[in-house]
């Protein structure tokens, strides 16, 4: 599999107006610990900040690796990636298996700010405390990251390739589907096409519908894997951007709008969020 890191992914609109009208368990933390910084868990990440090469997703001005997505693959692999593993061998049909995830996340986390949940702006929950809880209680509570975490790692379970995006005020997962012909917009990441837009977090949003605000957007984006949760693995973003329909090369941002481009997403994480992003 191809490993991405940070990568630059722009929205190919793709005509589809049979959706276009219609929008309206890593194991959990044992432990959390506090200090003046906030609170960390077991590995060392820090639940209640994105920022810094400890935070959540690792953030800076530059740069993002959603370490809190590692907590769950790899030799942490728990609940939540072998969900998707349970799910794959009862839908063999990639198509069908890929909504079932999504409508799995979608119907089962209910949307639910932070500060109203655990009384911080931020607290991140790795995918399988989020699906210890759907086990156990049938549904659990969370913000964007939250759900966008848990439908990644499914995904990965479940054997697609997937990642986590980051635009201004909102962060969701992706998913690999090139023949996914549903979809209101495409991505093309790293000169890649066929990623779609996994928004979980409205309850009547279908897969591959994109927040209209997103449209015609470049957003940032990490492909997850299998990597350490704590590297601290750093390297300059690639971009990648659809080609114009009158001109089949391909246009690469000066490096000074890829810094304001994180900038930009980074305020996702430094405001509360009192309401659905859907």
């Amino acid at each position: 599999m191809k490993k991405t890191n940070l990568i630059i992914v722009t929205i190919s609109l793709l005509i589809a107006g049979f959706f276009t009208s219609q929008q309206v368990w890593a194991k959990p933390s044992s432990r959390f610990n506090e200090t003046a910084e906030g609170i960390y868990d077991d590995w060392g990440i820090y639940r209640t900040r994105a920022f810094g090469e400890n935070g959540f997703y690792q953030l800076s001005e530059t740069s993002f690796r959603p370490a809190i997505a590692f907590e769950s693959l790899g030799k942490e692999l728990d609940l939540a990636y072998h969900l998707g593993e349970q799910i794959a061998t009862e839908y063999s049909d990639h198509i069908e298996r890929a909504e079932v995830i999504f409508r799995f996340v979608r119907d089962r986390v209910r949307y639910t700010p932070d500060i109203d949940q655990f009384h911080y702006d931020e607290f991140a929950q790795n995918a399988d405390e989020m699906a210890s809880v759907i086990r156990q209680d049938g549904f659990g509570k969370g913000d964007c990251e939250d759900s966008a975490v848990l439908l990644a790692v499914m995904y990965r379970g479940a054997g697609f390739r997937s990642a986590i995006a980051l635009a201004e005020g909102h962060t969701a997962a992706m998913v690999y589907l090139p023949d996914y012909k549903k979809a209101s917009a495409t991505f093309e990441m790293d000169d890649e096409p066929g990623w779609l837009w996994a928004e979980a977090t409205g309850k009547n949003n279908p897969l591959g519908w994109v927040p209209k605000e997103f449209i015609g957007t470049t957003l940032a984006a990490y492909e997850i894997g299998d990597e350490e949760i704590t590297s601290k693995e750093s390297a300059m973003p690639s971009t990648a951007i659809s080609p114009r329909e009158s001109d089949s090369s391909s246009f690469r941002p000066p490096i000074f709008l890829i810094v304001i481009s994180i900038l930009s997403v980074a305020a996702i994480f430094r405001r509360k969020r009192r309401t659905n992003q859907a």
